[in-house]
């Protein structure tokens, strides 16, 4: 067996696509008589500063020999890399041996990649220790996820799936059409086992990208029959290829446990925490929210494009106690899901005469409260319960605002009820 890993061939502006590139080589090398096992889509840490669009790796895993498989691979990416984008650094590693066979150091740096940073030294030393071949395109930067890439199989366990369907290269660059009527047909359908393929709320098609890329829609879930019959039900231009991806999208692989005072900008986290500055929303309709645990505090944010989730995140209260999860940036955790562990069901309000009901006044400072009237007193203000709107329970951003390695609740597996966003 084979695995090669390529990453970093796409560009923001300029479209191709690494999944691209990988789907074409896979067909290469089936052309060339040699059998595909699988192609892995691996969404690499979310947070890291070089990084084109969705920051994905691939593998392609295959029975072809090595020494083909990276002539192949290498001459496809010197061909059709976008290399004149600054931000583009391609990179190929092919190594030996079976996907479950990967040395246990390349495993450890492939599940670091998604949540931690890796630099290319690191990268090139364990190519180097293990003979992999590889090859790059200035600087190579894209051998990092290349490597992770290799790794990968080994490092993850949970998978879901992703049918990708391409664009003939006429069309790109101009308007997808698209039959939306059969999208969110399609995606009523086979919901929950397909998700993210429609935020019904916002009206958007998320399946649908928006980027001058070869890709025409994308579909997700945790079957890999769904995804395929859901994006053949979709009424379109013609597709010119597709294919089937292993991807750990939708698996929230990228969270590291932390601390409020422990956490760094780079990296996400879930976080436990109680809110102790309630919701304010800013300049821009972005929300702002502190969460404290012992003595450390965190700024938490949910910026504008995350909708209708900014509504969840305004109806906290001081006092609740929560699990924030999202990406650390400039010392601001920005929320993609938070649970509510406790509410705060009761507030402090002036107490009321038991006799005439009518609310006490100040006797002053320090002397609690008091009836004019009636002549009763209270030591202090009371408790009183409060109705709240919100639930136990875990919280997210919807479809439209979702990244791609974020897990959506209706994946289910959390630990406290959930209540999804379509």
């Amino acid at each position: 067996m084979t695995v090669i890993g390529l990453d970093d061939t796409d560009s923001r502006e300029q479209g191709m696509c690494t999944t691209y590139a990988a789907s074409r080589i896979a067909d290469e090398i089936s052309a060339a008589g040699s059998a595909v096992t699988r192609v892995l889509l691996i969404r690499l840490n979310p947070a890291v500063e070089h990084k084109t669009r969705g920051n994905a790796a691939l593998a392609i895993h295959t029975d072809l020999t090595p020494d083909r498989a990276f002539g192949i691979a290498r001459e496809f990416v010197a061909d059709s890399a976008v290399t004149d984008d600054p931000r583009t650094s391609p990179g190929v590693v092919v190594a030996s041996g079976s996907p479950e066979a990967v040395p246990d150091d390349v495993a450890a740096f492939a599940g670091d990649a998604t949540s931690r940073h890796h630099d290319l030294a690191d990268a090139r030393a364990l190519i180097d220790a293990h003979g992999y071949r590889s090859a790059g395109w200035d600087g190579g930067r894209g051998r990092i996820g290349a490597l992770a890439a290799i790794g990968a199989w080994r490092a993850h366990d949970d998978w879901t799936y992703e049918y990708i369907s391409y664009r003939e290269d006429e069309r790109r660059g101009t308007p997808r059409d698209i039959d939306l009527d059969t999208v969110f047909a399609a995606a009523d359908d086979y919901y929950p086992e397909a998700w993210d393929t429609v935020d019904r709320v916002e009206g958007q098609a998320v399946c649908v990208p928006h980027t001058p890329g070869p890709i025409l829609h994308g579909i997700r879930g945790d079957n890999a029959d769904v995804v395929r019959t859901l994006a053949q039900r979709i009424e379109s231009e013609p597709v010119e290829s597709a294919r089937l991806f292993h991807t750990n999208q939708g698996t929230d692989s990228h969270l590291i446990d932390g601390e409020p005072g422990d956490i760094e900008d780079g990296h996400a986290y879930r976080v436990d925490g109680t809110v102790v500055d309630p919701p304010e929303t800013r300049e821009g309709g972005h929300v702002f929210l502190t969460v404290e645990d012992g003595d450390a505090s965190r700024q938490c944010a949910a910026f504008e494009p995350t909708k209708r989730f900014r509504d969840r995140v305004r109806t906290l209260r001081v006092g609740d106690r929560v699990t924030v999860c999202g990406e650390v940036s400039d010392g601001t955790l920005k929320l993609e899901k938070f649970a509510v562990r406790t509410l705060d069901e009761t507030e402090l309000v002036t107490p009321t005469c038991p006799d005439c009901e009518r609310r006490m006044e100040s006797a002053g400072a320090g002397q609690g409260y008091r009836c004019r009237d009636c002549k009763t007193s209270s030591d202090g203000k009371v408790e009183r319960r409060i109705e709240r709107d919100l639930e136990p329970g875990w919280y997210e951003v919807p479809p439209c605002a979702r990244r791609h390695i974020a897990k959506p609740l209706v994946r289910g597996g959390f630990d406290a009820p959930t209540h999804p966003e379509r």
